[in-house]
């Protein structure tokens, strides 16, 4: 059998959210997830906790002044089957493309545990993969909680076999390496639209652009994978919510580094447009035997490694906060021992039909 490599059109969406508000996010992705179909992209890719907004403000003030900013990300917070992500997963469908969508996830265990989140939708509206950030940076410990390995997967799609990580995680060599043994062909990365880290007019702060270049790039040149990066954008409506809080904070704002949305080839060529300073969608054309040949100079799950040395092993258990178990009379099985449905419930496997269309 013939190897198929195949080649499409992606689209980087470097845009702005709505700020704290999932709704009306949600409607804005459906409009971008129209327009870059019409542009001719079968993949759209969204950033870094797009939906409802990157809480830029834990890293702007002291945490003792940011409750009311963590309230109302949590009331905004959502779950796989809440409308805002099922209105997104619609769009998908009915465009018939694939979405790479970020967002903060939210548990019926706890009023209060979120998480930093990445689904990728399939072109029948269906989730092919739900990742957890397995660590928050720095100041994201404040605000979300670990995540696990249960999407730490790449997932063969008729667009090749697709893998995403969330910001820093693309720093992580061993997170990069479980994708590149997957035989990851396609990379999705998602960043925030800053990320300061001290005020930048200090020596040493953070040049996110920079880091977004570096990671992307030797993801890209590593794994022998296209790298599609989507970063986020301050709007006007984001930077007077962040400053009605804090005015000092407008200058960290205004001049911290912005987040850079590119994609890299194979050979970590730039191909298409850079988007940093203003929103839009870029396009690329994606040819995936464009990876074949760099594979003979460094193949890293391959013949340029030694595996009888080096041995990775990566536990992909859900982490639940319980684990119930009911013997029900009749039944030869408890439900513990049932398969999960991706999302960490006991749920059966969903049909179509949870998102407003008839089962095929």
């Amino acid at each position: 059998m013939t190897i198929q490599y195949p080649a499409f059109k992606a689209a980087a969406c470097h845009t702005s959210s709505v700020f704290l508000d999932a709704e009306k996010t949600a409607e804005k992705a459906c409009d971008l997830i129209a327009e870059a179909a019409r542009g001719g992209a079968e993949l759209v890719v969204f950033p870094e906790s797009f939906l409802p907004g990157f809480p830029i403000w834990a890293a702007l003030q002291a945490p003792i002044y940011n409750h009311a900013f963590f309230r109302t990300l949590v009331s905004e917070a959502q779950k796989i089957s809440d409308p805002a992500i099922r209105s997104i997963r619609m769009a998908a469908r009915r465009q018939g493309v694939f979405v790479s969508l970020g967002f903060t996830e939210g548990t019926d265990a706890s009023v209060g545990c979120i998480w930093n989140s990445n689904i990728l939708i399939g072109d029948d509206g269906s989730i092919l993969n739900h990742h957890r950030k397995l660590v928050p940076t720095f100041y994201e410990k404040l605000i979300w909680a670990n995540g696990d390995a249960r999407g730490l997967r790449v997932t063969p799609t008729r667009l090749g076999k697709l893998g995403m990580l969330i910001c820093g995680e693309n720093t992580n060599p061993l997170s990069r390496y479980a994708l590149m043994a997957q035989g990851e062909q396609v990379h999705v990365s998602s960043y925030p639209p800053i990320w300061p880290t001290r005020p930048p007019s200090e020596e040493g702060a953070y040049d996110l652009r920079r880091a977004i270049e570096i990671r992307a790039g030797a993801h890209a040149f590593e794994a022998k994978v296209f790298n599609i990066v989507a970063s986020g954008f301050v709007d006007a409506a984001m930077r007077e919510a962040l400053g009605s809080a804090n005015r000092a904070s407008l200058d960290i704002i205004d001049n911290s580094p912005r987040g850079i949305s590119l994609v890299l080839d194979p050979s970590c060529n730039v191909i298409g447009d850079v988007l940093s300073e203003h929103e839009g969608i870029l396009y690329a054309d994606i040819d995936t035997a464009k990876g074949v040949e760099p594979k003979q100079f460094h193949d890293v799950v391959g013949y340029y490694n030694r595996f009888d040395i080096f041995d990775v092993t990566v536990n992909r258990t859900a982490l639940e906060p319980a684990h119930f178990v009911e013997h029900i009379a009749g039944e030869s099985a408890d439900r513990s021992s049932r398969p999960l449905n991706g999302h960490g419930d006991l749920r059966e496997v969903e049909d179509l039909s949870d998102i407003g269309f008839p089962a095929e």
